[in-house]
């Protein structure tokens, strides 16, 4: 099948839009009623991820989940894209080798989600790319609601760096081969095909991501608040250790030194074939 059915018909959008709570430097966080909206914010970079960004969205995730009046999340982005992945320029190529040492360790296994103190549910409205830090975010939603342009990819191995913490919070919710040709190949994979494997909870027509993940969260809040976030608990804990053990394989390997790594950032940089060498 190419899209779920029970979706093929989207309800309209309420009349009234979402109050913005709070303005970050990258998105924003709004509400209506007990749905929580975190929109990245930097449609001309396709939502990549600079510093800022990352310091946003830690800092929106908590926000939300201090947030008496929400209970359960839509994470979105404005523009073309979901989130493109890092933002190369700022991440890699003008880094100094401790700073590239530092971002290969990233954040700890937990990443953005795995660590709460009320675990209220978040779905991922994707659309457009969802690439490297991107299909991060989504993967670490509990739900994910994709529109048929989305494309998926883990794209730490095309950039010489593990892709490791990342195949493992896919393969936790879809072991299969596909997921090893993600991080093998560093190829982008069309969201109907992870929808077919699993990943992916609902696949819309183009441009109708929001409004089907609005219609998943009005379902999320037909249950007992509480049972979602024991069930959300339970869920999440199953990609922290896999994520941590995925660490203890990949750092040893020191990828960030390498000069394939720098090739790679500095080809994508200057829009070039890159001649690797394996060292």
């Amino acid at each position: 099948p190419t899209r779920n059915p029970e979706v093929a018909s989207v309800p309209e959008t309420p009349t009234d839009e979402p109050k913005v709570i709070n303005e970050y430097e990258t998105m924003m966080y709004k509400r209506r009623g007990k749905v929580a909206y975190i929109m990245f914010n930097r449609p001309q970079a396709l939502n990549a991820v600079n510093d800022q960004f990352e310091e946003d969205l830690h800092s929106a995730l908590l926000e939300f989940d201090l947030d008496d009046e929400a209970w359960v999340a839509i994470v979105h982005g404005a523009g073309r894209s979901f989130c493109a992945g890092a933002d190369i320029k700022q991440r890699f190529v003008a880094m100094t080798p401790e700073q590239s040492a530092r971002r290969e360790r990233g954040p700890n296994p937990e990443g953005y989600m795995g660590r709460s103190i009320n675990w209220k549910p978040v779905i991922a409205a994707v659309h457009g790319y969802a690439l490297g830090a991107g299909i991060v975010i989504a993967a670490e939603s509990d739900m994910i609601v994709a529109s048929e342009d989305a494309k998926f990819g883990i794209t730490e191995t095309r950039r010489g760096l593990p892709g490791g913490r990342i195949w493992a919070k896919v393969n936790a919710f879809m072991p299969s081969k596909i997921a090893s040709e993600m991080v093998i190949t560093g190829e982008h994979i069309d969201a109907a095909e992870l929808y077919r494997l699993g990943l992916v909870n609902r696949l819309v027509p183009t441009g109708e991501h929001v409004r089907a993940a609005e219609e998943l969260a009005e379902k999320v809040l037909k249950s007992p608040p509480l049972a979602t976030r024991a069930a959300v608990k339970l869920t999440r804990r199953q990609w922290v250790q896999t994520g941590a053990e995925a660490d203890m394989q990949m750092l040893p390997l020191k990828l960030h030194l390498t000069e394939d790594f720098k090739e790679a950032s500095q080809s994508f940089v200057e829009k070039r074939a890159p001649e690797y060498h394996a060292r």
